[in-house]
């Protein structure tokens, strides 16, 4: 019996960010390490001092066999994003070692990996240059990206001119076309409409079935049963568990540590006190379905079922939202009530905020949710997380991104 090769070798990974003044480290393209390696020579972050330590990733070590699809989930924040940037040599480890065999090829972030000023055509090149291939390797496999992508029409135009539909169709046909013996994917794949998303599983299943290494980031526990052989668990950027995707998936969910779409309270274990009971909390769409992503143009609806246990109280229901973790706003059913006289008698309600479209920007965003009662509160902590997609290539700046009326 042969045992097959690693592809990819994690021994004692970890990444450490330092958090405070100046501290805070997101992620960076290549031009962004040039500037501040240059203007680091010139100066020194006083503000060391007090910075505290955050361990994205702590003693991970794993194995991914040459030709497998290998799975990688847990909570947002967890470090899956990170253990991929690691990979891909995005970002530098703090401790441990990775050893490859092979190209890589990587698709991250929708925005990333191309340059907005240059066109489909030469974005093609770029990046197949940067992958390693000669432009022999990447004339041939031009035209099959090309009509994968579907974007003939535009291929001489700045991409920056590209929808995000358009943008991130070029983007995974690069990544799955190119002669690369690696393949990393993020979630990126959940800005696709779902004629797009299942193209590329499919086009990864067949990648998958010609030898090529594939790991593959995602929410969607369907599809990393469907595409993956075995799975990595991530928790607060430490191993919870390595072993056949099925059997992590089924731990992963019986442990209800799928914090997105929606959380439901038992008896016992809801937050509570004498008066006012929590049920359960969803995120919705437009639809008025269960959904942990969004697009900047599509309003989130935030649900909150809750008991109410006898007449008469003062209840005010709300939520707290953060991005990334910085906290973006407060909103409660009272005061962005017009009347502020909103009245909660004995039994079962649910409240529904509609945060509007073109308001919040791209990244992970968590939310609080928070019931006040006679001057006692009761609060749940961060239960609910959901992703932010740009409609267009570029990330704005900043932690809200409206769109506002201008007047020319």
């Amino acid at each position: 019996m042969t045992h097959k090769k690693s592809a990819i070798t994690i021994d004692d990974l970890g990444k450490r960010y330092l958090l405070g003044s100046g501290g805070g480290e997101r992620y960076r393209a290549l031009r962004d390490v040039i500037v501040n390696g240059i203007t680091g020579l010139f100066k020194r972050d006083r503000s060391q001092q007090e910075q505290k330590e955050f361990w994205a990733l702590r003693n991970v070590s794993l194995r991914v066999e040459e030709g497998k699809s290998f799975g990688v989930i847990g909570r947002n924040g967890a470090g899956k994003s990170t253990l991929l940037k690691l990979i891909s040599q995005i970002t530098e480890p703090t401790e441990g070692e990775i050893r490859l065999r092979g190209r890589v090829a990587s698709l991250l972030e929708v925005g990333t990996g191309f340059h907005p000023e240059l066109t489909g055509r030469e974005n093609i090149f770029m990046n197949g240059s940067i992958m390693g291939m000669t432009n022999a390797e990447i004339k041939r496999k031009f035209d099959e990206i090309v009509d994968f992508a579907e974007i003939a029409k535009f291929l001489d135009t700045p991409v920056k001119r590209y929808s995000s539909g358009m943008y991130v169709r070029l983007a995974f046909a690069v990544a799955a076309h190119l002669e690369t013996e690696i393949l990393l994917i993020d979630e990126v794949l959940a800005v696709g409409d779902a004629k797009f998303q299942k193209k590329c599983l499919s086009k990864m299943e067949n990648v998958s079935a010609s030898g090529k290494t594939i790991m593959f980031v995602s929410h969607n526990m369907a599809s990393v049963k469907n595409l993956c052989s075995k799975c990595i668990w991530l928790d607060s950027g430490r191993v919870k568990m390595i072993d056949d995707a099925d059997k992590v998936i089924d731990s992963y969910l019986l442990a209800g540590e799928e914090m997105g779409a929606q959380k439901v309270w038992n008896d016992q274990d809801a937050p509570q006190n004498s008066w006012v009971k929590m049920r359960s909390v969803r995120l919705l769409n437009e639809s008025e379905e269960p959904a942990a992503n969004f697009k900047t143009s599509e309003p989130v609806l935030i649900e909150l079922v809750f008991e109410v246990a006898d007449d008469g109280n003062r209840i005010v229901t709300g939520y707290h939202m953060f991005r990334r973790g910085t906290f973006l706003f407060s909103a409660s059913d009272q005061d962005h009530n017009e009347e502020k006289n909103i009245r909660y008698g004995k039994g079962v309600h649910k409240v529904v905020c509609v945060v509007p479209a073109n308001l919040l920007n791209y990244g992970e965003h968590n939310l609080e949710f928070v019931i006040g009662v006679n001057n006692a509160q009761i609060k749940t902590g961060e239960v609910l997380s959901f992703r932010v997609f740009n409609d267009y290539p570029t990330e704005w700046l900043g932690e809200v991104r409206p769109k506002l009326e201008w007047r020319i």
